[in-house]
């Protein structure tokens, strides 16, 4: 018996199309295609995909049904192509019924390999500095070309209800670069591009940033992509330059956005937060682990605007694909049910609490460490960041000013915590 086949093919010439068909004989059909160009050496057909089935028209026109809105209105068997789309048609194929197996599919090109600049690993003691130190020094972060590696986007976002995507639309606005290449993509637009559909988006907008850096290699034109469905457009505005401040960003954030997502500068969290949390809008975002316990930003935390999220961020990507290290977390205004990160807060009498972790300052208040908690301490007490970032405000606890605390231990200036107390 004759064996049968679909095939997904492309021409060289035309990366945005791609043709699926039927047929017995795969080698017959590609010289047939490539006959077609006449003598061009440039526009060369190729094969993407290929799957042997059980009843070729049978799969062939379960695609055109399935994928009716994406075929050319001229020629109905021209397809739009993508990578996303390449993988819902594999995806179709190899679930259909009437599949057998996998023939063929294009590998994709080599990855560039991200470079880890080893270092040494001494401890903070060996080095001369201490957690106050490193700390301060995550504060006055100024670096902002730093990517977000896309395991770090996927772990956080995967942990939220999948019904608060659905029929939204998502603004990713602090240069989010979108190509046809993955590796000049940014992680946060690639990580929805992937899950448009499964997500329910309704529609996907991302912007680049016209700066003085070339970032993504996208070039210094700022532009304005959008994804509706299938429909992918790009669109570069007079004048416009990616800016999350520019008046087409503000524009777009007010009229259209539901839900921001994306990793603003460190050196700009203070403005892309007061805009940001002051839009209304829902938000997933990753900033600076001290924020917390931070002045500019303990009012939000004080007004329960915002609060931790999920997951920390310890590694980014330089423009060179190194990976470098910089104290990340994530924020949100989506309520958080049953984080994992409870566990890690010691919520237990005071006398039950080790001496070592706890300590009266020069003024009588309580300092707490290593995430003890007084169960039973109905005055206010001083603790660090880690606490809130596990969840303690939701856990009966409240922060009682808003701005940060700076204990003094025999008159010497300690690290800054915040106050917090039992409600």
């Amino acid at each position: 018996m004759e064996k049968q086949y679909i095939y997904i093919v492309q021409a060289q010439l035309e990366p945005s199309k791609c043709k699926i068909g039927k047929t017995n004989d795969l080698n017959r059909r590609l010289k047939e295609y490539n006959s077609i160009t006449g003598k061009s050496k440039e526009n060369k057909y190729q094969y993407l995909f290929s799957c042997e089935v059980k009843n070729m028209s049978e799969v062939e026109n379960a695609v055109k049904e399935k994928f009716f809105h994406l075929r050319e209105e001229t020629s109905k068997e021209i397809y739009f192509y993508n990578t996303v789309l390449f993988r819902d048609y594999v995806n179709f194929l190899k679930t259909h019924k009437m599949f057998i197996k996998e023939t063929f599919i294009k590998t994709e090109e080599k990855k560039v390999v991200t470079k880890i600049i080893k270092r040494t690993a001494p401890t903070l003691e060996d080095r001369g500095v201490t957690k106050r130190d490193i700390l301060q020094k995550a504060q006055r972060v100024n670096n902002d070309e730093f990517y977000t590696r896309y395991e770090d986007v996927e772990n956080e976002l995967s942990l939220y209800p999948i019904n608060i995507w659905k029929n939204k639309t998502v603004f990713c606005n602090c240069d989010d670069a979108v190509d046809d290449d993955e590796r000049s993509t940014s992680a946060f637009s690639l990580y929805f591009i992937h899950h448009f559909q499964h997500l329910g988006l309704k529609k996907l907008i991302c912007t680049h940033y016209s700066g003085v850096v070339d970032l993504f290699n996208q070039g210094t034109k700022g532009y304005v992509f959008t994804k509706t469905g299938y429909k992918e457009l790009k669109e570069f505005p007079e004048g416009y330059d990616g800016s999350f401040e520019h008046p087409l960003s503000l524009k777009i954030l007010k009229e259209e956005t539901d839900i921001v997502c994306t990793n603003p500068p460190f050196s700009r969290a203070s403005d892309y937060w007061k805009l940001t949390i002051g839009s209304g809008k829902k938000f997933l975002i990753i900033s600076n682990i001290t924020n917390v316990i931070t002045k500019a930003f303990i009012p939000y935390f004080y007004n329960k605007k915002v609060w931790a999220g999920f997951t920390e961020v310890d590694w980014f990507l330089t423009p060179k694909r190194e990976l470098t290290r910089a104290a990340g977390y994530w924020f949100t205004n989506f309520p958080i049910n049953n984080r994992p990160k409870y566990k890690q807060l010691k919520i237990i009498p005071l006398k039950e609490i080790p001496e070592k972790n706890k300590k009266f300052d020069d003024g009588k208040i309580l300092l707490v460490d290593n995430c003890y908690i007084p169960s039973d301490y109905k005055k206010p007490f001083a603790v660090s960041t880690r606490p809130i970032l596990n969840g303690l405000l939701e856990k009966g606890y409240r922060l009682i000013e808003d701005k940060e605390y700076y204990p003094y231990k025999n008159g010497k200036k300690c690290f800054a915590r915040v106050l917090v107390q039992k409600e």
